[in-house]
């Protein structure tokens, strides 16, 4: 083959690599909210409609936002209303507006050592697993859920702290796969413990107090602090996730006939 002519091929090549590639959006999310199983669902949809691809980088909503703030990502999905607050107010984000809920739950061992299943509140039931010194698995990984387990404990005047409180590091997953093994208390989002129902033996012990809700929020991560993202795809995907179209496949996702999250953007 003469130089020439590898050169025309190599350039064809490039060129016709090039129109086929496919545009990204680069999203930041919760453990909690990829586990649920919800994404899977979700965001096909949104994919075959605008003929994209979703990264998804599910880690903790502290590492989260902080991949947004940098500009790692384009768009954040997460639950954490104190923090993702304060990153808005910082310019990191706009346009954040609300999605979903779901609540927060304790489950344990069907003994319920601590007894909290009668508790008449979050804080009362956590006061029991620390008098009673019950084996606790906390994330402790500045996740959105580890967050709201924090200010609870607060909430409780209890210092958690001894060989009975176990602070991890590591993914809901993980840590329902520890308490698991341990039969220990843990505190999950409702979608997540739904989604685990039936792979683990932990028992839904206590639920229902209001300072249990749990609000999910989408972000665009700004352009005028990293010109580089996309943000006409990333605001496409906040109006898709709060439009009818995705508000219904979140109203409809289920497992096991349970609801796992409730929509609430206003259309």
């Amino acid at each position: 083959m003469k130089l020439t002519q590898w050169f025309t091929l190599v350039f064809f090549s490039v060129i016709t690599a090039s129109s086929f590639a496919v545009e990204r959006l680069r999203l930041s999310t919760t453990t909690s909210t990829d586990n649920s199983g919800l994404l899977s669902v979700l965001h096909p949809v949104f994919e075959e409609k605008y003929d994209i691809k979703i990264e998804v980088i599910a880690v903790g909503t502290g590492k989260a936002l902080k991949l947004g703030s940098r500009g790692d990502v384009d768009v954040v999905f997460v639950h954490a209303p104190a923090a993702e607050l304060k990153y808005v107010a910082q310019g990191d984000f706009i346009d954040r507006k609300a999605v979903m809920h779901n609540d927060f739950v304790i489950i344990g061992s069907e003994s319920d050592p601590a007894n909290i299943k009668h508790a008449i509140s979050v804080s009362q039931a956590l006061q029991w697993i620390a008098n009673a010194e019950a084996e606790f698995i906390s994330r402790g990984d500045d996740s959105g859920t580890h967050k709201k387990e924090k200010f609870l404990w607060a909430m409780a005047n209890v210092e958690p702290e001894g060989d009975w409180y176990l602070n991890i590091g590591q993914s809901m997953g993980a840590v329902l796969t520890m308490a698991n093994e341990k039969q220990a208390y843990t505190l999950t989002d409702r979608g997540t413990q739904i989604a685990y129902d039936g792979k683990i033996r932990l028992q839904l012990l206590y639920e229902g107090d209001e300072v249990l809700f749990n609000p999910y929020h989408v972000m665009a991560v700004n352009p005028e602090k990293h010109s580089y993202v996309n943000y006409d795809l990333a605001i496409k995907y906040i109006d898709f996730v709060t439009g009818e179209q995705g508000q219904a496949i979140i109203e409809t996702f289920r497992i096991s006939g349970q609801q796992l999250f409730y929509p609430d953007a206003v259309n």
